[in-house]
């Protein structure tokens, strides 16, 4: 089975309309604000990355947009509806799915059922019907191996199905993690430091997985990611959040020059 990308759900807007908004969104845990009244928006199709120090509030933007976290002020707007507050699951059936700064795998599980689990998010056969080995149910489980084995391929790990995910090297285990968001159908996917403690080699691997997917899935990308070349490399646009607060956005050239940016973040490397 070949990877396509998502079927446009519920009227969809056309490309490069905005998919999605984040509006004023602030964020507390007890005295320290995460993020403070951040606000940008990501157009359909877009690769935006998104920087910044460590503790700058980038992962616990990702968690608001996913639902792990409630945001305390503002606002956010995935194709036009008004998802705040939504929970995670909820997020992930309209079209939303991310990867994690540390890897979440089932380590003692196969690299096909790790992708099959999250696939079964669209799945529609009930428990019932799956226990008794139905017509429908049996259809369905064999169009979601497909199409887990599909994914496998399609980042590079189409020849170790039934090998256990502890057995994977690092930067395997980012690609499989790739591959089971992937397999939610997502029009918006998220990376959470994808090349953390990736060699040179597999950076450069990383990145072109990231524009392969990108093109033949028709999907949006949001990255956080402390590698700068990379980022300079993939993203149309960056955001940059310093201690919660965002202090510049822009096309990659602009940012990289920003004095705000290289005092924060960037220093020597630009």
């Amino acid at each position: 089975m070949s990877v396509a990308p998502a079927a446009a759900r519920d009227g969809a807007a056309a490309s490069g309309a905005d998919l999605l908004v984040v509006d004023g969104v602030t964020c507390q845990f007890g005295g320290v604000i995460a993020v403070n009244a951040v606000s940008f928006r990501v157009a359909r199709g877009e690769l935006f990355g998104l920087i910044g120090p460590n503790g700058a509030g980038k992962t616990t933007l990702f968690n608001l947009v996913t639902g792990l976290t409630v945001p305390g002020a503002g606002r956010l707007r995935y194709r036009g509806e008004d998802i705040t507050g939504l929970p995670p699951h909820r997020v992930a059936e309209r079209g939303i799915a991310r990867t994690f700064q540390n890897v979440r795998l089932f380590g003692e599980l196969t690299a096909l059922d790790n992708v099959m689990i999250a696939r079964h998010v669209r799945t529609r056969s009930g428990l019932v019907s799956g226990v008794l080995g139905l017509g429908a149910a049996r259809r369905e489980e064999r169009a979601t191996r497909e199409r887990a084995a599909a994914l496998l391929a399609l980042v590079g790990l189409a020849d170790r199905p039934a090998e256990s995910a502890r057995n994977f090297s690092y930067g395997d285990q980012r690609r499989l993690e790739i591959a089971r968001a992937l397999a939610l159908e997502p029009e918006l996917l998220l990376l959470d430091e994808p090349a953390a403690g990736m060699n040179t080699g597999e950076k450069r691997a990383l990145s072109d997985l990231i524009r392969d997917v990108r093109t033949r899935l028709a999907l949006t990308i949001l990255l956080i990611e402390h590698h700068v070349p990379l980022v300079m490399d993939l993203c149309d646009r960056i955001a940059v959040l310093n201690f919660g607060e965002l202090i510049a956005l822009g096309a990659p050239a602009d940012v990289q020059k920003h004095p705000a940016v290289i005092e924060a973040y960037l220093g020597d490397s630009v």
